[in-house]
């Protein structure tokens, strides 16, 4: 009887103690930024685990709209440690921005922030360098070139950058090989190098008092019993490994990123939720199957107002894919899926849905690994009616149309994965939390 009472307490504490990852289960832009704002206070450290400010996290409370790039979500959440992992790329100007913007509006961004001190640094050469990069459809600031750095081994990180003695020489000499690499390429851009060493050497005076050894501090927090939620960026068809390949991101954006990036190991990480729109959309080139390039693509972008928080560009759109699903739930691991956007198919007859790929006359229900064979392979649709009713700001489960019901019951057995969570607005109070489900008892109940 003790040994039982004894196990229960212990499971008790650990479901207590569950640390989450949050992540986006398409190319991104699922509306992450709102799912860990909602979430954030239930956490201690909200901790950023890979990516650069080329991904944009858009939170709107009340009539204010914030766009966070670097910085966690949870800085919105006053006394909430936000945490940039080691995982991440860092532009120092982009970040300091972002500062200063987020303290114009009363964010205590200095007193909740903390950036790794292996957090590799971006400079103004990277982002000469990605104009080799074009033809992929990068967004130009310089993110794939820092990690490239990182990965050859040629990189700056923090606390480099912090090194008042080292750091001169160091950079010196990047930016001359960089230079002549340049101009290898026909890019006869100059640099000042001088000038944005000085530039630098200022940036790592304005940061210093934020730089920690934050694996350090992830796990001395857990160790204490604080509660971490892990935020990715992009999407996992964006992973440089199980994504799209090559028309991906650098880093990892999948669930395992979250370990590789912070320095907290995967026993310590209790549970996944991802975040997946009630269609699809990509941002620049690469396959994506279910694209709608007809007038109801173009109809659910101006709806879903479909346009890059960060870069402006337009979003291509189309169907969910159930296929692209099943093979994201598996490479993460999903506990429960969050479905966003319902309300954007709200004015729709029908709705289809990518169920299995046609190549040739043999049907599939996976992924090709190769570019040719995403590009070869055809959707095979089947429609839902759809409800023809406003959805937006519902936020009770029994008061969504029985279309919308139907429809996010067909994803889930279709899936195999729980749809816990359904977001009907950007607001925070616009969301439906299903009561019973995995997520409701991780974050509600």
């Amino acid at each position: 009887m003790k040994r039982a009472s004894k196990t229960l307490r212990y499971n008790e504490r650990v479901w207590a103690m569950k640390n989450v990852v949050i992540l986006g289960a398409q190319w991104g832009d699922e509306g992450k930024g709102k799912i860990v704002d909602l979430l954030s206070d239930h956490f201690d450290i909200i901790a950023r685990y890979q990516g650069g400010h080329n991904a944009g996290h858009t939170v709107k409370i009340g009539d204010r709209k914030f766009v966070l790039k670097l910085i966690p979500t949870g800085i919105l959440r006053p006394g909430k440690r936000a945490v940039i992992g080691n995982g991440l790329v860092v532009d120092p100007a982009a970040l300091l921005n972002e500062m200063k913007s987020l303290e114009g509006a009363s964010v205590n961004v200095s007193g909740q922030l903390s950036i790794s001190d292996r957090a590799h640094v971006l400079f103004p050469y990277h982002r000469t360098m990605e104009k080799m990069l074009e033809a992929i459809g990068t967004t130009s600031r310089g993110i794939g070139p820092c990690y490239e750095d990182k990965a050859g081994r040629r990189g700056l990180r923090i606390a480099d950058l912090l090194d008042r003695e080292r750091f001169p020489r160091q950079f010196d000499s990047l930016a001359k090989e960089k230079a002549t690499l340049a101009k290898s390429f026909g890019i006869t851009e100059e640099l000042d190098a001088s000038r944005v060493r000085c530039e630098y050497e200022q940036f790592a005076e304005k940061i210093r008092p934020l730089v920690a050894d934050t694996a350090r501090l992830l796990n001395d927090a857990i160790a204490a019993g604080k509660r971490v939620l892990f935020e990715g960026a992009q999407g996992t068809m964006l992973d440089l490994d199980h994504g799209t390949y090559p028309f991906v991101t650098s880093s990892s954006a999948t669930a395992g990123g979250a370990s590789t990036g912070t320095g907290v190991p995967p026993t310590k990480i209790q549970a996944v939720v991802a975040v997946a729109k009630a269609y699809a959309t990509r941002v620049g080139g690469g396959p994506f199957a279910t694209e709608a390039l007809d007038d109801m693509g173009d109809q659910i972008r101006e709806r879903g107002n479909e346009f890059g928080s960060v870069t402006g560009r337009p979003r291509r759109c189309g169907w969910f894919d159930v296929p692209l699903m099943r093979y994201a739930a598996m490479i993460n691991g999903f506990e429960s899926l969050v479905v966003t956007k319902v309300d954007v198919l709200d004015e729709l007859d029908k709705i289809p849905v990518c169920v299995a790929y046609r190549h040739g006359r043999t049907q599939i229900n996976e992924m090709p690994a190769t570019i040719s064979g995403l590009e070869s392979i055809e959707p095979v649709y089947e429609c839902l009616p759809g409800w023809r009713t406003p959805t937006g700001g519902i936020s009770r489960y029994e008061d969504l149309p029985v279309q919308a019901r139907d429809y996010l019951t067909y994803l889930e057995s279709r899936t195999g994965v729980e749809i816990g969570c359904i977001s009907t607005g950007p607001e925070r109070n616009q969301t439906i939390v299903r009561s019973g489900s995995k997520f409701a008892k991780l974050f509600f109940e």
